[in-house]
């Protein structure tokens, strides 16, 4: 599933010039290399390639970012939620511009989510622009598309391409969202007072069986959540994912989030949760709260790796760009303990046979 990717350079006067005050940053900061026995400088690494038709990697310069990795840490990933231009809120880069950075990190696929309008047809046309990634979007059931409508999904799924692979439940408009962070007084229901799911919301899984849709369970509680993946599986849905399962909005415990994995359900783990707090750069964002990467790793560890699905709920103005936010994300939780392949079980091969099997 590796796209074939073909990226180029373009220089500047500009870009040329700061390449070559950063070497000689870095050839003044090197620390001295043992000359060699016959009087010329060879580092180990030199030697080690000299002849072999290899090229070593240049050093970084102190306090400089390093050379970009031989090989991207995200290649072959999937970024299951990402928001992009054209939007109601602000975005940091357009359709065309994420799908270009996905590609040219070497990833294999992103998932457009809008809160209020279709994206499969945004993953048909920007397929057309960027080649060498797979595009992927959807339909969120807010109020803006008659909430819990499943005409709104028929009609989706049918869109050209064949693209549209995910369900949303309602995000911003969700009963529990409103209430819980008091926009008003009731949202959209997915769960009655007795905590049955709703017939509307069963037509809607139903769909989603038959054409073998991903079912999104949006911003419900974590009580609701597992009362709609109980719902799903009595449908005949097979691909269920938990929304962000660790941001207070949803509050999905341990516990829960093993309940969720007995009935065939994975988490979305998000890299926005590490920009989040009080500490956060976007000041919109201070409310929230953080969720730690040695947090995220130990959910990782102890309901293990196959239950879980990477994205990075990305593409705010000011924060990082979905591909730089899933770099930072995937290092991070390397960094707690989170082993490479664990990354790709969750970044590759889980939402490959969400999107694709």
């Amino acid at each position: 599933m590796r796209p074939d990717l073909r990226t180029s350079r373009h220089l500047c006067g500009c870009s040329a010039a700061a390449d070559l005050s950063i070497t000689a940053l870095a050839v003044r900061h090197a620390p001295k290399t043992p000359r060699h026995p016959r009087g010329t400088v060879a580092s180990g690494a030199a030697r080690s390639t000299a002849g072999s038709g290899e090229i070593a990697q240049a050093p970084a310069a102190r306090g400089y970012s390093p050379p970009p990795p031989p090989v991207s840490p995200i290649r072959g990933l999937i970024d299951f939620h990402t928001h992009a231009a054209p939007d109601v809120f602000g975005r940091a880069v357009d359709d065309d511009e994420l799908a270009s950075l996905a590609a040219a990190r070497q990833m294999e696929a992103v998932v457009f989510k809008n809160h209020v309008a279709l994206t499969a047809d945004r993953a048909w046309l920007v397929r057309k622009h960027v080649p060498g990634i797979k595009v992927f979007g959807g339909i969120v059931l807010n109020g803006a598309v008659g909430g819990i409508n499943p005409q709104a999904v028929e009609w989706m799924w049918r869109m050209q391409g064949g693209y549209g692979r995910v369900v949303w439940f309602s995000t911003f408009d969700a009963d529990h969202h409103v209430k819980q962070r008091g926009t008003g007084e009731a949202g959209i229901p997915v769960v009655d007072d007795r905590g049955a799911v709703v017939p509307a919301a069963r037509e809607v899984l139903k769909i989603c069986a038959r054409q073998r849709l991903v079912v999104h369970t949006g911003h419900m509680s974590a009580e609701q959540a597992l009362a709609l993946i109980a719902a799903a599986r009595e449908e005949g849905c097979d691909r269920i994912v938990v929304t962000h399962a660790q941001f207070e909005v949803v509050g999905m415990t341990e516990p829960q989030m093993k309940r969720a994995a007995a009935m065939g359900a994975k988490m979305e783990v998000c890299a926005l949760g590490m920009l989040v707090g009080p500490e956060a750069p976007l000041e919109w964002m201070r409310h929230s709260i953080r969720v730690p990467l040695a947090d995220t790793a130990a959910r990782i560890r102890n309901v293990g790796a196959q239950h879980f699905v990477l994205g990075t709920d990305l593409g705010q103005t000011g924060n990082p760009t979905p591909a730089d936010g899933l770099q930072m994300f995937v290092q991070g939780l390397m960094a707690e303990g989170v082993t490479r392949e664990d990354i790709e079980t969750m970044g590759r091969e889980v939402p490959g046979a969400l999107l694709l099997g």
